[in-house]
């Protein structure tokens, strides 16, 4: 694998590759959304409307599928931007890379960028610029943070009782394990889409090394990429709304 570029602000060690590349995401998914809605027609609808609409029925389900879709309907739209922008993100890195040579002495903004594992024996280091940003673990860490807080902010604002009596279910004794099993979600939710989606940029590497030979491997295991982003996705955002419906609605008003 090729380094990243990382600066150092304020004792904060940043991977700039990684900035840039979820401000690309975020422009995407902005973009999709404002040409989505312009010049909505019920009588004519243009096909990317028809495809959102899609989308936003798909998310519906999958709302409904861990809630009451009444008690859900709040959520939809953050399982919309949930599903939409991680999926960008996975497929980012497919359609090429953005590779350069770093020299010691490089700076940006006056700031001097350092490259993952460093200059090896006073070789320029090969730094990988565009990728998909979440085939970086702190990308899916603070997606998986916010998922936390979220989950954990709701419980306690809509279902406080339960919410607070959930964690000495069945007895008191199971306390500790039931705040590891909480713990234990934000971690799963990081590390499973991490490594998917790092492994595929990987594997993508390993095939571009074979050359010519690696071409039609790197066209079948490119469409298959985009199948993985979108079943990540789909993981994620549908752990998101069980997650939230353990956290905000009683057993008794499941469904």
């Amino acid at each position: 694998m090729h380094d990243s570029p990382i600066i150092d602000l304020g004792g904060f060690r940043l991977d700039l590759s990684a900035v840039i590349m979820l401000l690309v995401t975020g422009i995407i998914v902005f973009v999709l959304a404002r040409l989505a809605v312009r010049n909505l027609s019920v009588e004519n609808p243009s096909k990317l409307q028809n495809f959102m609409e899609w989308v936003v029925e798909f998310v519906q389900g999958i709302v409904a599928s861990a809630m009451d879709l009444k008690k859900g309907k709040p959520y939809i739209s953050l399982g919309l931007t949930l599903i939409t922008f991680i999926f960008v993100a996975n497929v980012l890195g497919l359609p090429f890379a953005i590779i350069t040579d770093l020299p010691a002495d490089f700076t940006v903004f006056g700031q001097t960028i350092e490259a993952t594992r460093g200059l090896h024996d006073g070789h320029m280091a090969h730094v990988l610029w565009w990728k998909s940003p979440t085939a970086d673990i702190s990308v899916t860490a603070g997606l998986a943070i916010v998922v936390f807080f979220l989950m954990n902010y709701l419980g306690l604002k809509l279902n406080r009782k339960h919410y607070l009596k959930h964690y000495i279910e069945p007895f008191p004794v199971f306390l500790p394990l039931n705040i590891i099993e909480n713990l234990a979600k934000p971690v799963a939710l990081a590390i499973r889409l991490f490594a998917n989606i790092f492994a595929g940029e990987v594997l993508i590497t390993v095939i571009l090394k074979m050359g010519y030979f690696g071409i039609p491997f790197l066209a079948v295991w490119q469409g298959f990429s985009i199948f993985i982003g979108a079943l990540q996705a789909f993981i994620f955002t549908i752990l998101t709304m069980v997650y939230i419906a353990q956290t905000t609605i009683h057993e008794e008003d499941a469904h």
